[in-house]
């Protein structure tokens, strides 16, 4: 008699999110989700997979298209999403007492902590109770600044999908209308950053001001090399986007808006393209250097193990230390007081080679389908629209220069599947990388080769 093997903790977050998906995409789909309208099932797919792969891409008005029923149901996507349905399924078995393998134990380590030797089930706890509260929070201050715009249902709809960097709205124009509103932004502002810090940033940050709070006098406590690396990078990428945005919309020419409002509104376009997919300014009226600048910090995204997307702060600070070392002849990769060790390295070469050539093969696929038989004269402008959505759906952004409700069916195969993939397929190549890298005792003879 055979023994079945377990299935691999690679595969398991793959099996869960398409099944969530599978199961969003039916619910989606029935007539208790809609107002009148039928959706079909294409576009319940692309919903569902946006909604779970917390990317905020709309074929439809999710306002007005969709049942409060089918509302909620979105809503629940995304909760699902942004926690994660690894660490979902695993808090399930905690508390129906059930034994977590530790296979399953590393492999929740490995997503949602940099340390892969923790509590699991103390983790997961402080991961549900803080989202928790962090959720409700947010919903109370939006509801209680916007209170004539937002619903309750509404200001909780927002707040967990700013949290879980979905961007998805009940408003069809996103927040465009609250463009000047200084306390919807920070509200929106504070829950996108707080989302996109990482679980284990933030219960480390939980600790150090409880501990801060608690003895105010002492100073040995400190945040840890990571969260500082985290913290630090996401600041800077923030504020150096938010420059680089206002510079290159209100430098050169002439708008009818106030500096304080195109101060905000470059600093909230900086923070929601850490993959929230919020907008506050119509992204198809910005120039083409914002929307460039906006490319890269979408391709970056957020940090590992929170609800946001892309290559990752790390990986990002880890090619620019490696970048910096190479200019300065020095062989060590250094952030702060530490050097990076190889395999950190080659992964992250890794991940964003591989990135990369998917980008690049999606936006040539995109071609095809969406304006393959226009000559270049009368395409203008859609290659940029493509390379735009197609690293938003990548990054699980969401943000849109209006090109998605414009998609083709085939287009929108394409976009589901890089919203998928870029979703999970970072995780699953690198540690199907790692478990497949073997020790070499032997070593080929090197030889020099002419390089630029």
């Amino acid at each position: 008699m055979k023994v079945k093997k377990p299935l691999s903790p690679i595969t398991l977050p793959v099996i869960f999110f398409a099944g969530v998906i599978a199961l969003g995409t039916v619910l989606l789909h029935s007539p208790f989700s809609l107002n009148q309208r039928p959706l079909s099932w294409l576009d319940a797919l692309f919903t569902a997979t946006s909604a779970t792969c917390v990317t905020g891409l709309t074929v439809v008005d999710t306002g007005t298209f969709f049942s409060r029923f089918g509302q909620t149901v979105i809503l629940c996507l995304i909760q699902l999403g942004g926690l994660g349905i690894m660490s979902f399924t695993s808090l399930t078995f905690y508390l129906l007492r059930k034994r977590v393998s530790m296979a399953d134990k590393i492999a929740v380590g490995q997503g949602l902590l940099h340390d892969p030797n923790f509590q699991l089930g103390q983790f997961l706890q402080r991961i549900f109770f803080w989202t928790m509260i962090i959720e409700l929070c947010g919903a109370f201050f939006i509801f209680i600044q916007g209170h004539a715009e937002f619903s309750l249902f509404s200001a909780v709809f927002h707040s967990v999908s700013a949290f879980c960097n979905a961007g998805f709205s009940l408003n069809p124009h996103s927040l465009v209308p609250w463009c000047g509103n200084w306390g919807i932004n920070f509200v929106f502002i504070v829950l996108i950053v707080l989302g996109g810090l990482g679980f284990s940033v933030l219960v480390e940050c939980q600790q150090y001001i409880f501990a801060m709070i608690k003895n105010p006098g002492s100073r040995r406590r400190r945040l840890s090399w990571y969260s500082t690396t985290v913290i630090k990078t996401s600041l800077f990428l923030i504020l150096v986007g938010a420059f680089a945005i206002f510079f290159a919309e209100n430098i050169g020419f002439s708008k009818h808006i106030s500096s304080s409002e195109a101060i905000l509104g470059a600093l909230f376009q900086s923070v929601t393209c850490r993959t929230a997919g919020f907008n506050t300014v119509n992204i198809g009226l910005m120039t083409n250097a914002s929307l460039l600048i906006m490319i890269i910090l979408m391709f970056i995204g957020g940090a590992p193990g929170s609800c946001a997307g892309g290559i990752k702060v790390t990986t990002f600070r880890v090619l620019w230390a490696f970048i910096k070392a190479q200019l300065k002849g020095k062989t060590q990769a250094v952030i702060g007081k530490y050097a990076i060790d190889k395999k950190s390295l080659s992964n992250a070469l890794i991940l964003f080679v591989f990135a990369g050539a998917l980008i690049v093969f999606a936006v040539l696929l995109l071609n095809f389908t969406e304006g393959g038989d226009i000559p270049h004269p009368q395409a203008k402008g859609l290659f940029m629209e493509i390379v735009f959505e197609a690293v938003s759906a990548f990054g699980t952004v969401g943000l849109s220069t209006g090109l998605t409700p414009r998609l083709s069916d085939g287009g929108r195969i394409i976009i589901t599947l890089l919203m998928f993939i870029g979703r999970l397929g970072p995780l699953v190549l690198l540690v199907s990388f790692q478990s497949m890298q073997k020790k070499e005792l032997y070593a080929w003879p090197e030889e020099k080769i002419l390089i630029g």
